[in-house]
């Protein structure tokens, strides 16, 4: 007989599931890694049928390791009206995710796409670094 509740397995079969579709897509052996791209920060798209494209991120997917950005992947999605009425029904675009490796992250003192440094600070706070121009990459409070 088994110990675990119908809801812790049902849990942990949706973290192997996550972990094989992780291994699958090359992520760090499986497991769900930190982003260093973060909502309101200036992506480009390197790979894809908006290839190219620079956009604001919306949200970030860790779990999926997918972000989200403005303008790009547009979706649509075709809704019903509601019963009550409150809601109307049609065609309603939407930016879809899209995979964390198809983007790079733009300098906003060079505006390059560059990878980045992680670095200590001397007041010992962790910074990130443009690979590009050297300067320390500052993110815009929006």
């Amino acid at each position: 007989m088994s110990t675990m509740s119908p809801v812790a397995k049902r849990l942990a079969k949706h973290a192997r599931r996550l972990k094989i579709t992780l291994r699958r897509q090359g992520w760090d052996g499986g497991r769900v890694r930190a982003l260093d791209i973060r909502a309101g920060d200036t992506v480009q798209v390197l790979a894809g049928k908006d290839r190219g494209k620079r956009g604001v991120v919306e949200r970030v997917l860790i779990a999926d390791q997918r972000i989200v950005v403005r303008g790009v992947n547009l979706m649509k999605r075709h809704t019903k009206a509601g019963v009550a009425g409150n809601m109307q029904g049609g065609i309603v675009d939407f930016n879809g995710p899209i995979a964390y490796a198809n983007v790079q992250l733009v300098c906003t003192r060079c505006d390059r796409i560059t990878r980045i440094r992680h670095e200590v600070a001397e007041d010992g706070a962790r910074v990130l670094i443009c690979q590009k121009c050297g300067e320390r990459y500052e993110r815009v409070n929006s």
